[in-house]
């Protein structure tokens, strides 16, 4: 095992071999910057100019949305925050840009559990680390400058990481040293997951665990020198609903169910952790509307987000300034988080608040809302929490009991629809090689009803209350949508998969039955009429496809038969 001392930041870093003892074809092929584009698609420094206002300073390729950078890279002036400070934001590419990923989304998104998924998704992540310190050679008396971290992996914990390492050398040493970070993340091994990579950055080495979705803990970041984190991506769930942790089961409906959600907060930490932690409470469900941790009334979707001649978009909003405590009344469901101390005295506020009681940014922390939840509320989360934060349970502890709490109840609503959607796979023997794979049979709301009363939820949690309701809201919301069309296609892909493996057995015999040059040309005409390739089917395919080739006549042979490219 290595040691720190022992790598070079500057060294060359190999993948380690994959499953098949051979390295990527892809990585082999990597050209300068595509491993850096693979985990980031640029650095920007912004500072704030007297005249100007805040200004992107330093860039290292090219930035999306500059304006909308510049802004979320600064707190709004009333949050008072001193010293250092880290968040995130997240906000809407260009229709008309091409994501600087390219080929790697694919390849990560693959094996990824569903929260980790970038997919087609128009958004890029900014990670920041915010410094405001008192400096009286400058006009305005403090120094104020962010370095931000854009990328589209929601990797919170490790780049916030990153960060920690990257941000106090920048501010010391300025742009040659952020030059030299740049060329570190170059020599990075691309992020695959079920690999361990090794990720050198200005003489620390982070060693990144990054499991695939087959696995409990999505991904765990270990250290050679200084850093050891428990995940890479979820925020402490405990700390950031401790103020209203009352209420967590009626937050992880609403969140369940894609209603429109806005968290206000003292800090823009307080507000992308709120944010972040309420994306993850419906783990391992893929929360599938828009969420931004981080919103400012310069964010190009302000008017769209607080219009009031329509309802509310489902989407959940962190912002920290007063204004939007005017702005946003109409919302139906706000969340008022006070400053996030560790859990010193008990939050008293049980009752959920009335909207109107919502006037200024200032109000009391709570949850102020209309919502009856379907669900009973259970008592035993609450007490064990309680318990732990009068026995001084440490906060991992309590951190680790309440994202199980919520990992059983999504898995107890899911399982139903899980079993009712594997119920429409058609049967193996309706499988042809030469007729188009059979199609999935349609998802019935009424049968799916039908199966709750013997194999719904109660067979895996405690918790009573209106379930078939719950199912029913859930159906139409966009996180129902996301999940089946995920599901559609994972089950379209294993079916063309068994028709391919279905087909791969009929070439083989086919081939040796059909005798003549007329037999084989039209073994292979009927192959590439049945060509929408999976992976996994695709070398056992083409070896017999090439066996049929090489059978056949030479003239022929030189038109099917393309030499590889060199």
């Amino acid at each position: 095992q290595n040691d720190a001392s022992s790598i070079s930041p500057a060294e060359e870093i190999t993948l380690p071999p994959g499953p098949g003892g051979e390295e990527d074809a892809e990585e082999a092929l990597l050209l300068p910057w595509d491993r850096f584009s693979a985990w980031l698609h640029c650095i920007c420094v912004v500072g704030f100019d007297l005249e100007l206002g805040q200004a992107v300073e330093v860039r290292q390729r090219e930035s999306p949305g500059k304006t909308s950078i510049c802004y979320l890279s600064f707190p709004d002036s009333n949050s008072g925050c001193l010293g250092d400070t880290q968040f995130c934001f997240r906000f809407r590419q260009g229709s008309n840009r091409k994501s600087s990923l390219g080929c790697f989304l694919e390849t990560t998104d693959r094996d990824a559990p569903p929260c980790l998924k970038v997919g087609r998704s128009g958004h890029y992540y900014g990670y920041v680390y915010f410094r405001q310190v008192r400096d009286k050679s400058l006009k305005r008396g403090y120094f104020q400058k962010s370095l931000v971290l854009i990328s589209k992996l929601p990797y919170v914990t490790f780049f916030h990481s990153l960060l920690k390492i990257m941000a106090p050398e920048y501010f010391e040493k300025q742009e040659p040293c952020l030059e030299a970070a740049c060329n570190d993340i170059d020599r990075w091994p691309t992020p695959h997951p079920g690999r361990i990579l090794t990720l050198p950055i200005m003489g620390v080495v982070i060693k990144v665990h990054t499991h695939t979705h087959t696995h409990t803990h999505t991904l765990s970041l270990m250290s050679l020198v200084s850093i050891v984190l428990p995940t890479i991506h979820e925020v402490d769930l405990f700390r950031c609903f401790y103020p209203v942790f009352f209420h967590i089961q009626m937050l992880w409906e609403l969140v369940l169910l894609g209603e429109a959600l806005v968290v206000m907060a003292p800090s823009p930490a307080e507000s992308s952790d709120t944010v972040l932690a309420l994306v993850s409470c419906i783990s391992p469900l893929r929360y599938c509307s828009d969420f931004r941790p981080y919103f400012t009334i310069h964010d190009s979707e302000f008017k769209e987000y607080t219009t009031r001649t329509q309802a509310p978009p489902s989407v959940i909003l962190g912002v920290t300034n007063p204004f939007f405590a005017k702005t946003l009344q109409h919302w139906p469901h706000i969340i008022r988080i006070g400053d996030m101390k560790q859990a010193g005295e008990m939050a008293k506020q049980m009752k959920v608040k009335k909207l109107k009681n919502l006037k200024t940014l200032d109000s009391k922390p709570g949850v102020y809302t209309a919502y009856k939840p379907y669900l009973n509320k259970d008592e035993e989360i609450i007490k064990q929490l309680q318990k732990g934060v009068q026995q001084k349970r440490p906060s991992a502890a309590q951190n680790a009991i309440l994202r199980r709490y919520f990992l059983e109840l999504t898995q107890s609503f899911i399982i139903p629809l899980e079993r009712y959607v594997a119920s429409l796979m058609p049967l193996q023997k309706s499988i042809s090689p030469w007729k188009s794979p059979p199609q999935l049979r349609p998802f019935i709301q009424q049968d799916f009803m039908k199966t709750l009363e013997k194999a719904g939820p109660q067979l895996t949690s405690r918790l009573k209350g209106d379930w078939i309701g719950l199912y029913r809201h859930f159906l139409k919301s966009p996180n129902f949508d996301g999940w089946f069309r995920s599901r559609r296609k994972e089950m379209t892909q294993k079916l063309e998969a068994l028709h391919l493996e279905a087909l791969c057995e009929e070439v083989r015999s086919q081939g040796r039955k059909e005798g003549g040059r007329e037999g084989r040309e039209n073994v292979w005409l009927k192959v590439k009429e049945q060509l929408p390739v999976r992976p996994g089917t695709l070398a056992k395919l083409r070896a017999h496809i090439e066996a049929v080739i090489l059978a056949l006549p030479e003239d022929l042979q030189g038109i099917l038969h393309k030499p590889s490219s060199p």
